[in-house]
């Protein structure tokens, strides 16, 4: 685990005041692996989010927001002491204050089962849950993989039938649909309940041994303590003697295997194509029977954008009543480069710039900005003054679809010059301009973006 040093905070002495000077030259920058989303970003990360929003109401999953400090113990045993997030990967430090131990979190899903423990959600009956913000991994940083790297979390608590899993399956490729994504691949495999992965755990373990001299360090490392793990490894070397080990599907029990031909059977239904990978067994401790990933071939080597799973045992783990559940978390960040692949757009700009030269006009404007706003048209207002010129290449520059021109003669008139800036306005040219009253414009653009 990492470990973060709480460090208190000095009262300023005079040495500090001193040496002031200095640090305002200071020029900082972000951490390593923690980024910046910038405003010409932005259009597109609302996009991902809004649809995403839209798509999970549509299947009836309601919002949870979670705290991003959990206790380190839920995370050690819901994900798994033996796995590279709590080996290697937390953000874990001891509160000086109080002598907690705290962690940011690394995943969701153990913060939403406490939260459903502790407030008892499923109560009344089963629940579907979603949330979304930032998590945290002390991961080796590259495209697609940040230390602060953002996910929407589905998670269903209450369902042990196949068609929950199926649910979540489908709502995946509905999303990828409406944001413009083409040629992702569904990977799905079981693998069994806790008594079943004993079995084969044993005799994954004996396998492995047969071949000890071609396993890497890492392997050998895994090897007695979590040797699922060995057969998603990355090294090239070890591809042939996983690919040969025994397969976890062919020895789940009847119930299991019921359970997952009725997932294949509900996929083959809603035309939901799929490949059965017996190599897939997911990075995280909790899960049992189906697990599943969504993957690409278009950003190189984080080529999983959305995986997940059913995690029957983990409510019980963690404190509450034994409650089947089965979720999936998406990472933000390899999708939104999947769009910008795709050649997805967002638009923000605003529909009106609004010009004033004068000072009547500039008295009037503010007001007439709020009437805009009032319509619900976004509005951009000039301020600072300057020449007509200057503020049309800055009314250009906005890209807004609209400059609405307001001068000391229109003032006096009570009347607006409106003139489009984007080929696609109502107005047929951008040679062309509208004169009119404020009311009439106000129709106009309303009328024009509806």
């Amino acid at each position: 685990m990492v470990e973060i040093v709480n460090q208190a905070v000095h009262a300023e002495s005079p040495a500090d005041k001193i040496s002031a000077a200095k640090f305002k030259a200071t020029k900082f920058q972000s951490i390593k692996g923690f980024y910046d989303i910038l405003p010409e970003h932005t259009p597109l990360w609302f996009r991902l989010e809004d649809t995403a929003r839209r798509v999970l109401a549509q299947y009836g999953y309601k919002n949870i927001r979670m705290p991003l400090v959990e206790p380190t113990d839920l995370f050690v045993r819901s994900v798994g002491e033996h796995t590279d997030i709590v080996e290697k990967e937390m953000y874990a430090w001891e509160d000086s204050l109080n002598g907690d131990k705290l962690t940011l979190r690394p995943e969701g899903t153990a913060g939403c089962v406490r939260a459903v423990v502790e407030h008892n959600l499923t109560y009344n009956g089963p629940v579907r849950l979603w949330y979304s913000g930032a998590m945290f991994r002390h991961e080796n940083v590259q495209k697609g993989r940040q230390r602060q790297f953002h996910q929407i979390g589905v998670e269903a608590f209450g369902f042990d039938a196949p068609e929950v899993d199926a649910e979540q399956i489908v709502l995946l490729a509905r999303l990828w649909r409406e944001l413009g994504i083409e040629e992702v691949q569904l990977q799905i495999n079981s693998i069994g309940d806790a008594h079943e992965r004993i079995a084969y755990r044993n005799l994954l373990i004996a396998y492995f041994e047969q071949h000890i001299d071609l396993l890497d360090e890492d392997a050998k490392r895994r090897l007695h303590t979590n040797p699922l793990r060995i057969l998603d490894t990355k090294n090239p070397r070890m591809q042939a003697i996983c690919e040969a080990a025994p397969k976890l599907i062919d020895c789940l029990g009847d119930e299991t295997r019921a359970h997952f031909d009725g997932l294949c059977r509900l996929l083959d239904a809603a035309g939901v194509a799929y490949l059965i990978n017996a190599r897939l067994v997911r990075g995280l401790d909790y899960y049992n029977r189906t697990v599943f990933e969504w993957v690409t071939t278009k950003l190189g080597a984080q080529g999983t954008i959305a995986g997940g799973g059913r995690y029957d045992a983990l409510v019980e783990r963690l404190g509450g009543e034994s409650t089947p559940a089965c979720g999936f978390g998406i990472g933000l960040e390899r999708v939104f480069l999947l769009m910008q692949e795709y050649g997805v757009s967002a638009d923000d700009s605003p529909d009106v710039y609004l010009v004033n030269v004068g000072e009547q006009a500039e008295k009037a404007a503010f007001g007439i900005a709020e009437q805009l706003r009032n319509a619900s048209l976004q509005v951009l207002l000039h301020a600072g003054g300057g020449s007509f010129k200057s503020q049309m290449k800055k009314a250009d520059r906005s890209k807004a679809k609209y400059a609405l021109i307001l001068g000391d003669d229109e003032v006096a008139n009570k009347q607006v010059v409106l003139k489009p800036m984007q080929s696609d306005s109502q107005i047929p040219s951008k040679n062309e301009q509208l004169q009119c009253t404020i009311e009439a414009a106000i129709d106009y653009l309303v009328a024009g973006k509806n």
